[in-house]
């Protein structure tokens, strides 16, 4: 289920000072809830992240949208990522949370957007378009087994003039943009192809002489 491993450690001490202990001792205070234990909700578990093999895999952009192993105390569970804190000015991260999951559990996500073939777009090579991106994450909804590391737009096809929206989008199977859960209203753009200053004031300029 999962490619990446992170080790933790109970964490029994609270509050400021000892989280501001942590961290002068390469250590990262973080929380682990959610989940269920013989039909009844798990409490939150408290633990610390070594600074050094967090930062580590915070490099891997996959490892934002996949399913983590984390090793507390010995024991092994399923988790992702749902929330990092870091410094206002300095390059450190100041608590993470996590949720547990398993294959069938319902979780809303943010993955990037890659857009591929983009030198090849028909809409840029013959009809001088510029794209631009108007998204560059997508929220999505789907079970933790599901869950893509991100979502692939293909640009080779898209014309000139085009606006690609979220509805266009190839969705891996068991994925949904969480914006259209709340209706076709919420269909938002994601790319578009837009005619370049010239060549929009040259189909101008043609269309005049038409006249």
């Amino acid at each position: 289920m999962s490619e990446y491993t992170l080790s933790a450690e109970l964490r029994e001490d609270a509050g400021k000072g000892a989280s501001r202990r942590l961290r002068r001792e390469n250590g990262v205070p973080a929380i682990v809830y959610g989940g269920k234990a013989g039909g009844n909700d798990r409490k939150p578990t408290a633990i610390t992240l070594k600074a050094n093999e967090l930062n580590k895999l915070l490099e891997d952009e996959a490892f934002y949208s996949s399913i983590i192993t984390l090793n507390v105390g010995g024991k092994d569970e399923q988790v992702i990522l749902k929330d990092l804190q870091r410094h206002p000015a300095k390059a450190l991260v100041w608590h993470a949370d996590f949720l547990r999951v398993n294959k069938s559990t319902k979780i809303k996500a943010t993955v990037p957007v890659h857009f591929t073939n983009e030198e090849a777009c028909v809409g840029v090579k013959l009809g001088g378009g510029k794209i631009t991106h108007q998204l560059t994450s997508l929220d999505i909804v789907c079970s933790a087994g599901d869950l893509p590391e991100f979502i692939e737009v293909d640009m080779s096809n898209v014309e000139v003039g085009t606006v690609v929206h979220l509805s266009d989008l190839k969705l891996p199977k068991g994925v949904e943009a969480q914006a259209l859960t709340h209706g076709a209203e919420h269909d938002t753009a994601v790319v578009t192809v837009a005619a370049a200053p010239k060549a929009a004031a040259d189909e101008e300029g043609e269309a005049e002489s038409a006249e």
